[in-house]
């Protein structure tokens, strides 16, 4: 047996006089995927902050790796959701992704022996060799993406969380991202928190489910969590999950907010709950 990337045990948060989760508990092994689910506000992403130790729990604790959480943490890998950079950014592709090295180091970033042939690692790794040489801004919202994953994955992480990294992108590049995190996991061992509005991406690569709902959550396979009668209980009323062609459509969720990929909100509001 192998010891748990993630270990949370017995937490709770409580943000602007509500609680968001109670009494959580989740244990993430090396190499497994698990996918957060559940509606705007839910706490989907205020979960990730507390494992990077940007939030602090209300109760419980939280262990990465077996170390208390902490912030810069090293074996920890970040995706954001996809935001463009304005036009006007030169920053070339590479330097982007070498930042995944020297952002978090104390003064004026020092080149290290290896750094240039890690980042070079990376950009193949993650598909984005072609166009290493070409400024930021001028690239897609999917050609970004991919530089952001290779940040994430610079210190070969033993966590990888992932914050609604396929909003905006497109079908192609969805496949792309969802395949290079894959392929992390499954070659390095790296487990995965993969916070989402829209399961069906990843519908073929996922272990298990934390769908979070009114202050509640179920923990399952995708076959046992993603049922009408769970998310009818979780919700308290009427919802009806769909199958059609490999794809689920959940019907009839109470106050669910529609997607807007590039709304600014408050790091407590999620995206809509709907897939």
């Amino acid at each position: 047996m192998t010891d748990p990337v993630l270990q949370i045990s017995g937490a709770g948060l409580r943000l602007r006089g509500r609680d968001l989760w109670q009494g959580l508990d989740l244990e993430v092994q090396p190499g497994e995927f698990v996918a957060v689910l559940g509606p705007s506000g839910s706490g989907k992403t205020t979960l990730l902050r507390s494992i990077l130790g940007l939030q602090q729990l209300s109760a419980g604790r939280i262990r990465v790796a077996g170390a208390p959480v902490r912030r810069g943490n090293r074996g920890v890998g970040y995706i954001p959701q996809q935001r463009p950079f304005p036009l006007g950014t030169n920053m070339r592709a590479k330097d982007l992704v070498a930042l995944g090295m020297s952002g978090t180091r104390f003064g004026l970033p020092v080149p290290r022996r290896g750094d240039a042939a890690r980042v070079a690692e990376l950009l193949r790794a993650v598909g984005a060799d072609r166009f290493a040489d070409d400024a930021v801004g001028a690239l897609s919202g999917g050609e970004q993406q991919r530089l952001r994953v290779g940040q994430a994955l610079v210190d070969n992480p033993q966590l990888l969380l992932c914050d609604e990294p396929l909003s905006s992108l497109d079908l192609a590049n969805q496949r792309a991202v969802t395949q290079i995190i894959d392929r992390e996991r499954r070659e390095r061992g790296a487990g995965v928190l993969f916070v989402t509005h829209d399961v069906n991406p990843i519908l073929g690569v996922v272990d298990r489910i934390l769908y979070i709902a009114g202050g509640r959550f179920r923990l399952g396979s995708p076959d046992e969590v993603l049922r009408s009668e769970v998310l009818t209980e979780l919700y308290g009323a009427p919802v009806e999950v769909i199958r059609a062609a490999g794809r689920l459509l959940v019907a009839g969720i109470p106050d669910a907010e529609p997607h807007h990929p590039h709304h600014e909100h408050d790091h407590d509001e999620d995206e809509a709950g709907v897939f």
